[in-house]
This record gives C-alpha cells, sequence and structure tokens, in this order.
C-alpha cells in the first residue's frame, strides 16, 4: 500500500531516478542529491526506500540523522508512505531494530560501537543532512556499515559544504541538484526578497575566522557592543510588524537580547537555544506556531529540521562568510503557506571591508548580478535572464552576420556604429537598418541630393534575403568592378590622390594597405560622418 498524499513531486522522481541509474551503472555507491530547503528531502528517500524494496530483498535500510527532529521526521514520512514497513528507531535509550524493515538512527548513539555491532543485514544507508558527514563520527559509522565496500549510499543536503573540507572523501558524486530559483518558480517555494539593516558601531573587520567563518563568539560580543538588538527590533516593527519571524544569532546571550529587545517594541519574542531543556523548547515551539508568539529568536538550533511554513520573515543577525549556512537560515521562510505572499529577509550588515558575507544573491547559482532591496529574487532573476538571452542572440546574430558578409563576393562594409553598407560611388551608398524585431532587416539607400530614402515596398527580411536584394541593386546602380570583392583594382598600390585625402582626413593607413583596403578605409570614414548625421532624420519614401 503506498500514501498518494505523499507522492513525489517531478523532480523528486527525477532525484530517484538519478540515484538509482547512478547504482545500476557500477559505479560510485556513495551518491548524494542537494536539494533546497523546503523541496521535500524526506519525501524523496521515503519513496526512494519504497522503490528500493524489491532490489534490497531481505536486506534492510538505514537511515542515520544527527538531531531528535530529524529522526521523529524521517520515521513518520516513511510510515505514512509506506505504512506496510515496519520503522523502528534506535537512539539514546530506545532500541528497536529487531524485525525492523528500516531504521532511523542518530548518529550519536551509532557512534557506539557495541550499539552498532547491533544493527544487522543492512543492504542500503541513507544519511540526512549529509553535509555532516566528513566527521570522523560518521566516517566510522558509514564505514562500518559497508559504505566503502559497495553497499549503496545515498546522501541528501540543502548544501554541499561544510568549512573544514572532506566531503569529497565521503561522496563520490553529487547525482542531482536543484537551485532554488527552479522551485520558486515552479510554485514549490516563495518569492524572496531582502532589507538590509545597518547596525551603526558594528565593525565586523574586527571579528576573526575560524574554520572559515565568523567566530560566533566574537560576532556576539560585536553585536550585543554595537546596539544591535534595539536596531533589528526596530527595523522588524517597520518592516515586517504583521509578518512571523525567526531570528539566527550566533550566541545564546545573542538570542537572549536579540528576545528582550523585540519584546520593548511590543512584538511578542522567545529564544531557544540548543541546551535549553527540552520541554521549554517544545513549548516555545508550540507558542510560536499558535500565534502565541511572533518572533522566535534562536542560537543556530534553526537551520535544519524546523518545519514551519508560516514563516514570512527571517533575520539574519548572525553575518556569515558561508553560502551555505545563509542558503539553509534563509530556506526557513520560503516555504509555501495560505495566505503567505512571499519571505522577507533582513539582513544584519555592519562595517566590513576584509569578509565578503554571504547574501540574497548567494541564494542562486544562477548569475544575477546585484539584487536591489525590497525587489523579489525571482524578477531580479528573470530579468538576468532575459537580457543574457538578449545578448546571446545579437551574439548569435553577429556570428551569423560575419559569417554571410565574409562568404559575400560583394564588398560589404561596416561603419564605426556597426551599420553595414555596400559603397557604390563618393555621392552615394545602400546600407541596412535592422527591424525592431531584432531578427529581420531593411534595405536604404543614401545619395548626396536627396539623403535617405526607404524602396517600395519596404519589406522586413531575414539577413540572407535583404543582402540578395541590396547586392541585386548595388549592380545595377554601380559597374561590377566597383562593388566585386575580387575586382582587380583593389589588389594595386594605392595611388597618389588616395594617399592624400587621407593625410587630410586623418585616417591611418597601415603601410602595406592596397588601394582596395585605402579605398574601404576612406568609404567607412565618409559614410559613418554621413549616417551619424542624419540618424535622426526621417526616412523619405
Amino acid at each position: 500500500m503506498h500514501d498518494t498524499t505523499f507522492a513525489p513531486r517531478p523532480y523528486q522522481r527525477d532525484a530517484i531516478t538519478a540515484l538509482r541509474t547512478g547504482w545500476a551503472a557500477a559505479g560510485p555507491n556513495r551518491l548524494a542529491v542537494v536539494l533546497p530547503t523546503g523541496a521535500g528531502k524526506t519525501v524523496v528517500f521515503a519513496n526512494l526506500i519504497q522503490r528500493m524494496r524489491e532490489q534490497l530483498g531481505r536486506s534492510r535500510v538505514l537511515v542515520i540523522a544527527h538531531r531528535e527532529e530529524l529522526i521523529e521526521q524521517a520515521a513518520a514520512k516513511i510510515r505514512a508512505v509506506s505504512p506496510d514497513l515496519k520503522v523502528g528507531v534506535v537512539k539514546a535509550e530506545r532500541n528497536h531494530h529487531r524485525v525492523m524493515d528500516v531504521i532511523v538512527a542518530s548518529v550519536q548513539t551509532l557512534a557506539v560501537k557495541r550499539r552498532r555491532e547491533q544493527i544487522q543485514d543492512i543492504g542500503m544507508v541513507i544519511v540526512d543532512e549529509c553535509h555532516h558527514a566528513a566527521s570522523p563520527t560518521y566516517r566510522t559509522v558509514l564505514e562500518h556499515f559497508g559504505a566503502w565496500r559497495g553497499v549503496p549510499v545515498a546522501g541528501f543536503t540543502a548544501t554541499m559544504t561544510r568549512s573544514d573540507g572532506g566531503l569529497a572523501d565521503v561522496w563520490q558524486d553529487v547525482v542531482f541538484t536543484l537551485d532554488i530559483l527552479e522551485m520558486i518558480g515552479d510554485g514549490y517555494l516563495c518569492d524572496v526578497r531582502g532589507k538590509r539593516v545597518t547596525v551603526q558601531g558594528l565593525d565586523l573587520d574586527k571579528v576573526k575566522t575560524r574554520g572559515g567563518d565568523l567566530q560566533d563568539g566574537q560576532l556576539g560580543q560585536a553585536l550585543d557592543e554595537s546596539g544591535a538588538a534595539d536596531t533589528i527590533a526596530k527595523a522588524y516593527t517597520n518592516h515586517a510588524a504583521d509578518r512571523p519571524g525567526v531570528v539566527f544569532t550566533p550566541t545564546v546571550a545573542t538570542a537572549q537580547s536579540m528576545a528582550a529587545a523585540f519584546r520593548d517594541t511590543g512584538i511578542t519574542a522567545a529564544a531557544i537555544w540548543g541546551d535549553m531543556p527540552r520541554d521549554q523548547r517544545t513549548q516555545e515551539l508550540a507558542r510560536y506556531k499558535s500565534g502565541a508568539v511572533q518572533v522566535l529568536t534562536n542560537c543556530m538550533v534553526l537551520t535544519e529540521g524546523f518545519d514551519a511554513p508560516w514563516t514570512s520573515c527571517v533575520v539574519i543577525a548572525r553575518p556569515t562568510k558561508s553560502a551555505g549556512l545563509y542558503c539553509q537560515m534563509v530556506g526557513r521562510g520560503l516555504r509555501l503557506h495560505e495566505g503567505k505572499r512571499d519571505a522577507l529577509v533582513l539582513d544584519v550588515m555592519g562595517a566590513s571591508t576584509r569578509h565578503r558575507l554571504a547574501s540574497i544573491v548567494d541564494l542562486t547559482t544562477q548569475a544575477i548580478g546585484e539584487v536591489p532591496e525590497g525587489r523579489p529574487l525571482r524578477e531580479v532573476a528573470e530579468e538576468a535572464r532575459v537580457e543574457e538571452a538578449r545578448r546571446l542572440a545579437v551574439q548569435q546574430l553577429h556570428v551569423e552576420e560575419f559569417n554571410l558578409f565574409g562568404q559575400s563576393a560583394t564588398q560589404w562594409l561596416r561603419t564605426e556604429a556597426g551599420t553595414w553598407f555596400i559603397p557604390l560611388r563618393h555621392d552615394l551608398f545602400l546600407f541596412l537598418v535592422r527591424d525592431p524585431s531584432g531578427r529581420s532587416y531593411r534595405v536604404r539607400r543614401w545619395d548626396v541630393g536627396r539623403g535617405v530614402r526607404s524602396p517600395a515596398p519596404d519589406p522586413a527580411m531575414p539577413l540572407s534575403d535583404v543582402m540578395a536584394w541590396a547586392e541585386k541593386a548595388a549592380r545595377a546602380l554601380a559597374p561590377a568592378a566597383f562593388v566585386a570583392k575580387g575586382a582587380q583594382w583593389r589588389g594595386r598600390t594605392p595611388s597618389a590622390k588616395q594617399l592624400a585625402y587621407c593625410r587630410h582626413q586623418h585616417i591611418a593607413v597601415p603601410l602595406d594597405a592596397t588601394a582596395g583596403e585605402v579605398s574601404d578605409l576612406q568609404a567607412i570614414h565618409r559614410v559613418s560622418a554621413v549616417l551619424s548625421e542624419v540618424a535622426a532624420v526621417p526616412v523619405a519614401a
């Protein structure tokens, strides 16, 4: 029996297929999937287990997590997807692994040799939040269960980054990734926009780094000494007064002082942290869910396993150099919820010239440049995509132009502004103008008596057609030798009259230039000047 409530979405099916295809190829067995926060990692591996049952036979599945919330979520989701599976939990005093099809265990418990040796017949291993897997504890556990002996291992994370490295030694290949912008575009996550909250007196250059990121203790001290809590609370009332939100801070003391500052402004707030008594933390989370608390401040305990889709504001009061950590924090506010328009990110900023801090632009791997304050990320990304498409289209047109003009038997030239033309006489030339559509062209004629004229009719044509039309007209208006690229006179030595004209007009002539090349330089100089003067003059029919 399979619960269709948790049937995988298209991208979740793609992730499952990528893992199964990778294992079937008999290549690397330790494969990772990177999905943004809110993409439903547990739904993916719950369905993966369902799809692998026949292949596993009597072997069992081990799911490894490192926090209580993740363990309980994983067990519940697997039971919902496959109610006929026996799912047991192994952590601390709980030891439900006998006759179980799937065992969800804490890595801390499995680190105890006696506890992991009790668990037998594991045919597949799943690691939740697998960016932790480079630690010695994880490696010991994974090695025991056959990760380096060919047992299929799947890792799931929102960010494949770890400050002290080593992940490449564990995960041999990332077989599937999904960008946050793709999730937003497909309607699986809400859009996001950002605001900067500048704290006067917050000098981040004085904060040292440890393990590649700002050191928590020094960062917390800098925030407290600068009075950041009051500034952040006031900014929240200005920009997010009606939004439930979470605030990420570097220390317990900062989380507590932030909560107090929020309460002073009239916003109900509570602080939670890792060593907080379990019952108290559960109580505060329940108050946040019920709406009795509007804002939760936390010391880095809500980056993983925190599912509160009604959250619509995230305060990054823990400036970070880690794009992965930034994505984890912001991701807490991107889940969809009834009545939720978007997510607002308040980025706490201070003076920093020494550190490159992560920002809203780091939520996506797409190159979108700077994101202006208050602008939705998807809107800015779409503008960047359109601009990139336009640039590539222009680049393609240029390649097309140079190929066609280069192959033509007619001597086409280009003005300093980029307009293609055929010189006929000193007082006459034909030139092309691009139609507003950008993919077609029209022919124009210029002569000294009447200026610019268009033909009648005046159709917009593809480049190859408009070139053929112009070349036929050129041959009717001037002798073939005037317009032919291979005319004999073009290879001769330039005349004294040609060189004198170039000196008078300050046209630089290469020492070995031919008569044809000098004639081209003269025509480009002359036509460029003419077209720059008539650019704003209406075209006569």
